[in-house]
């Protein structure tokens, strides 16, 4: 661990900082050789190394706090964290010291260090030593052992300005190994800038408020359309301590700039009233998170006042993803104008602030002149890109202001890669969020050392920080505001600042994109699925009398089936996409034609009817039911192929369509009803039925003309001999008048004379079903028509479904 010998580059140690360590490194002399005998008693004896495999050592050294994370003069820097022994044997005569070597001259050597914490291989400079170490003297194998330090600055030998690595080692022996060694280290960094800088830097940190896709394309059928969430996650994000809660309460105590996707801000807004959450199948329950909702509004509100708003395209759409594989797919273009349109209307609704609609953000920063295309075609001239992305390619010895105009009245605003990516992983453990808060410290200070030029610098951490990340971003830029070399700067002026000349405006060509970003893009399959619903949604909505209640909600949803938020998860924007499509198919198939059986027609004209059905809750309109005949010699519609008429239902109800018909010819004809929007497209599915046509022809009707004159003649028959009949009874009736007169003479003869055959004739109008009121015979072809001859004008439409 012996210290470096100043080289080209590195910062010159003062006189008496030279002197103190010197006689500290003669003081050393024993433990230094030390360090170096083990190596050939170990190869000599067989003994167990004190590395492991990655070169660190077999005592673990945790850095839990810094404190001051950025010292001044004056100041008592304290150091606090844990030493845990990993190895087989006990440590015995262990202390934990600070190590502090020369300033760092480049911000690639801040790099190496930080790559190489742990190793004992490197060059730490000298132990501050003496009272300020912490002692054990036995530490137990697997046992963890708490450590604080407390030291002077002035302690530290400190001298230009600039970043100075701090090493915490622990040093002692075992009984392999018996003599004073470094066991285990960690090493971070100390930033020292006592004075103001002469030129401070221009620091803009965006804050970002994005978060995944919550909302369905479902709503309530009441006048408010409830919202239907997906799940209940977004209250887990909004409740005290949650993801969006910690981003909320730590950015309104900062100077930054809020980037906030409204498709957020329309979600939360949504949860203040009535919604549901999707459940099992078909089932939704009740949502409950109303006070959570509106108390997170009114604190953004609140924290918003005064600050600079970027509002990004609704729902965050992927850029990348649509210029790599959706532009070739007709209107996924105009899916991004829409987003881009409806968002500041949003913000301002929710949060009664003016956002910049300016700025586009590709994931992670990665452009190339595709991105940019798609990127400014919605309105935006500003990109936000990444130093690792659109890197220098000249001779800068200094990183350079962020702003870069790329062409075409277009601004690259280029965030540091490395301040702005100096938060990722697991930051839950003090120790990690410690390292990663100095290291961005130390980066920036040594950014603003490079040169005297005034520059602009633009921090962009990931879209959907972890709480843990946001708290270590957050306890980073709070030391670097309060520190003496930053000044906050809000990302529109940082946009505006004179480029530097010298600085790279040529954007990486496609091949150049990262391939582990590409592997994360929406398919075009993605797109093409957005643009089939869209047909759809365009199809559906002419017929509707009020169309808002479903255009607006699929409009959201169909940006939301294009947000950066699906990258890695794949499945569940497939399945998102499909419920949206599966949605949309169910409220269009909730108007319909019903189904009909085979119809019977007797006689050369007769009507059909076809109903049409309407379950959805609102009218519909401008909607065609044309009924076409496939075989149109035999039946046609007013000497046409096809008659049409136009159809209004209301709401929850179906009205009756009648046709008027001409048959031609006997038999069966396919006859087929389908609906059509106004201007050609089909609507829904066709419904196709029989008609079965009984004509009367000109043989059945001589035979019935036949019948009729018989039944003629049988009258005229009749009324004769009912005639004749008559003047008979007159004629016997006067002769017995006269035989009267001589009874006397004849009354031992019969009573009663022999019977009369004319007498005992039947008269006709006593015959039992004969006669002139006599039914007509009943023909084999009158059978009873299915439909009859009626009013060919349409029903209301207020016949109730019956449901």
């Amino acid at each position: 661990m012996a210290e470096a010998a100043d080289s080209p580059g590195m910062t010159p140690s003062p006189a008496r900082r030279w002197l103190r360590r010197t006689g500290a490194l003669l003081a050393g002399v024993p433990l230094l050789a030390g360090l170096q005998l083990p190596a050939a008693s170990a190869q000599a004896a067989g003994q167990t190394s004190v590395k492991d495999a990655s070169g660190a050592g077999t005592v673990a050294v945790a850095v839990d706090s810094l404190s001051p994370g950025v010292p001044t003069e004056g100041d008592t820097l304290t150091v606090s964290g844990t030493v845990v022994n990993n190895g087989r044997q006990a440590v015995t005569g262990a202390h934990v010291g600070l190590w502090v070597g020369s300033a760092f001259s480049t911000r690639s050597a801040i790099d190496t260090a930080a790559k190489n914490a742990e190793s004992l291989s490197g060059d730490d400079g000298s132990e501050v030593g003496g009272k300020y170490v912490a002692k054990f003297a036995k530490l137990t194998p697997g046992v963890a052992e708490h450590f604080s330090i407390s030291v002077p600055v002035d302690k530290l030998d400190l001298g230009e300005d600039g970043v100075y690595p701090l090493g915490v080692a622990l040093s002692g022996q075992t009984s392999a190994r018996p003599w004073e060694q470094v066991l285990g280290i960690q090493r971070t960094f100390l930033p020292w800038q006592p004075e103001e800088a002469d030129t401070p830097t221009r620091t803009t940190v965006l804050w970002p408020l994005v978060s995944s896709v919550h909302m369905t394309a479902e709503t309530g059928s009441n006048a408010q359309q409830t919202p239907v969430f997906l799940n209940d996650d977004l209250a887990g994000e909004l409740a005290p301590g949650g993801r969006l809660d910690q981003l909320l309460s730590l950015g309104k105590e900062l100077d930054v700039t809020w980037v906030i996707d409204p498709d957020l801000l329309a979600s939360v807004d949504a949860m203040t009233g009535s919604y549901r959450i999707r459940g099992d199948g078909d089932t939704t329950t009740a949502g409950t998170h109303q006070a959570l909702a509106k108390q997170w509004l009114a604190e953004l509100q609140e924290a918003v006042l005064g600050k600079e708003v970027v509002a990004l395209p609704f729902a965050d759409p992927d850029l990348a993803s649509l210029a790599h594989n959706g532009t070739g797919v007709a209107g996924s273009l105009s899916q991004l104008k829409a987003a881009t349109d409806v968002a500041a209307t949003t913000v301002e609704t929710v949060l009664h602030v003016t956002p910049s609609t300016d700025f586009a953000w590709p994931v992670d920063g990665a452009v190339d002149p595709s991105i940019v295309k798609v990127a400014t075609s919605a309105g935006a001239d500003k990109v936000i890109a990444r130093g690792d992305s659109l890197a220098e390619t000249g001779d800068l010895t200094y990183t350079p202001s962020a702003a870069r105009p790329i062409g075409g009245g277009t601004t690259a605003v280029v965030a540091d890669a490395r301040l702005s990516t100096g938060f990722q992983g697991d930051l839950t453990k003090a120790s990690t969020s410690t390292l990663a808060e100095q290291e961005f410290l130390a980066q920036s200070l040594a950014l603003n050392l490079q040169t005297a030029k005034q520059r602009s610098v633009v921090v962009a951490p990931q879209r959907v920080p972890t709480a843990g990340q946001a708290r270590a971003l957050a306890a980073a830029v709070t030391m670097l505001q309060g520190g003496t070399w930053s000044q906050a700067q809000q990302l529109t002026a940082a946009a505006k600042a004179k480029p530097d000349p010298g600085a790279t405006t040529k954007v990486p060509s496609r091949s150049a994109y990262p391939s582990s970003l590409r592997k994360q893009e929406l398919p075009r399959s993605a797109f093409e699925q957005i643009a089939y619903t869209q047909d759809r949604l365009d199809n559906f909505k002419v017929i509707l009398a009020n169309e808002a209640r479903v255009v607006t909600p699929f409009g959201r949803a169909m940006n939301r089936e294009m947000s950066t938020s699906w990258r890695g998860r794949r499945s569940a924007a497939s399945s998102f996409r499909q419920s949206v499509q599966d949605y949309l198919d169910t409220l269009t198939g909730q108007v319909k034609l019903i189904d009909k059986s085979e119809t019977k027609l007797s006689g050369r004209s007769a009507t059909i009817p076809v109903t049409v059905q309407n379950n959805l809750v609102q009218g519909v309109d401008h909607l065609i039911l044309r009924l076409t005949s496939t075989n149109p010699t035999r039946l046609e519609f007013s000497d046409e192929p096809y008659a049409e008429q136009r159809v209004t239902v209301s709401g929850g109800h179906s009205t009756t369509v009648k046709f008027t018909t001409s048959a031609n010819v006997n038999g069966q004809t396919r006859v087929i009803a389908q609906l059509y929007t106004e201007d050609g497209q089909k609507y829904g599915a066709e419904v196709a039925f029989d008609v079965r046509v009984t004509e009367i022809t000109a043989t059945v009707m001589l035979v019935i003309g036949g019948g009729v004159l018989l039944l003629v003649l049988a009258g005229f028959r009749m009324y004769t001999q009912r005639k004749r009949a008559a003047a008979r009874e007159t004629a016997e009736t006067a002769q017995d008048g006269e035989e009267g007169e001589d009874g006397a003479d004849e009354a031992d003869g019969p009573a009663d004379g022999p019977e009369d055959p004319e007498r005992r004739q039947t008269r006709p109008d006593e015959k039992s079903g004969s006669g002139a009121g006599a039914a007509d015979p009943e023909q084999p072809s009158d059978g009873t028509p299915d439909t009859a001859v009626e009013s060919v004008d349409p029903s209301g439409t207020g016949e109730r479904v019956d449901r």
